[in-house]
């Protein structure tokens, strides 16, 4: 059986679904369709096959969207996979309509909303879409339910082609437990993009509050890259002495395994890896009280919520969390791993995920 994998993003996929791929090698033949932005190389040393698709990943552009169609229409033709599997907004989209032009089978996987629900002009655009898109889709994974809730409600899927997982998972073998640390000061962690939609201004703001009134016993780390023009309070941060940067790490464990308590403000997920991960090592999180955050926490347990879009609930609560005894912030760092192994191990959700593939 010959699977097509389509996706706009390599990276991303190696990091997070390496472990599907290899699960559907035992009986798969294997092809990937992907802009090469990293780890095609590792894919091609796996044994697969892949082919540089060019996606536009932001905005929507009538004559890119209207090529991509196009190339995805003729990677049908020319692969003529038994099933394709899709990944983001675009390969779900134009990758679904292909599919349904050809008679092929084919799984979606809605791994967040972004902004596109959020803005209703452009909500309804989408909506259409989606609509013809999934029409014909096997079935349509989602990370979280209130994402899957929104797709019922609009009547763009039925209730029984949905399949919920727990986002990606995390691989406990790789994201292994780590000793709480013993730092002379509180390090709080963010790891991911700087853009807005990842709630870095109510960060930003409800760090300096927190270092006008602790002084140097609080700073925060941050790793990552530029989606938005954010580097000019990034050294505003560093250069005030209130925060570190490190730029993009491809290993985020050691950043991980340093840091006191992980914040992610983030105004939506689909499922956060970073909370998965930053947990399955041990840390206590800090997140918004939204879907794709708050299933990773027990509140009070293994981390505290805060309100979204909330400079001030998000200051009190990181607040709070500077204020917890040490042994007590290692006891929920250790309550967030034992969460993982409850609910989030990679293997139960890879085997979840074929199983609906396959049925």
């Amino acid at each position: 059986m010959k699977t097509l994998m389509i996706t706009n993003h390599s990276y991303m996929l190696y990091r997070f679904r390496k472990e599907l791929i290899q699960e559907l090698m035992k009986e798969h033949e294997v092809v990937l369709s992907m802009p090469f932005v990293g780890h095609e190389e590792d894919f091609q040393a796996m044994g697969l096959r892949c082919i540089n698709t060019d996606v536009d990943r932001r905005g929507i552009n009538p004559k890119t969207d209207g090529k991509l169609f196009l190339t995805y229409r003729k990677l049908l033709k020319t692969e003529r996979p038994d099933m394709v599997i899709t990944y983001s907004i675009k390969p779900n989209i134009y990758a679904g309509i292909a599919c349904t032009m050809a008679g092929i089978p084919f799984c979606s996987n809605v791994q967040g909303l972004g902004t596109a629900f959020q803005r209703k002009h452009l909500a309804r655009f989408v909506t259409v879409f989606y609509k013809t898109a999934l029409r014909k889709a096997k079935v349509v994974f989602f990370e979280n339910q209130g994402n899957a809730q929104e797709f019922i409600s609009r009547k763009i899927i039925p209730q029984e082609k949905v399949v919920l997982l727990p986002g990606a998972g995390v691989n406990l073998e790789t994201y292994r437990y780590q000793p709480y640390p013993m730092n002379d000061r509180f390090h709080f962690l963010y790891l991911g993009r700087f853009m807005k939609e990842k709630g870095v201004d109510e960060l930003f703001t409800a760090m300096r509050r927190l270092r006008s009134e602790l002084g140097e016993r609080v700073t925060m780390d941050l790793v990552g890259f530029f989606d938005e023009d954010y580097e000019a309070e990034v050294k505003a941060l560093v250069d005030d002495g209130i925060a570190v940067f490190h730029g993009f790490q491809s290993n985020p464990q050691p950043y991980y395994a340093n840091a006191d308590c992980v914040v992610l403000p983030s105004y939506h997920e689909g499922m956060s890896n970073v909370l998965l991960e930053a947990a399955a090592i041990g840390r206590p999180l800090i997140t918004s009280n939204i879907h794709g955050c708050k299933e990773v926490v027990n509140e009070g347990k293994s981390g505290l919520l805060c309100t979204v879009k909330d400079a001030d609930s998000l200051y009190e609560a990181m607040h709070q969390m500077a204020h917890i005894p040490a042994e007590v912030r290692a006891e929920m760092g250790i309550a967030a791993r034992q969460k993982m192994e409850r609910e989030f191990e990679k293997y139960q959700v890879v085997q979840r995920t074929i199983q609906a593939i396959m049925k």
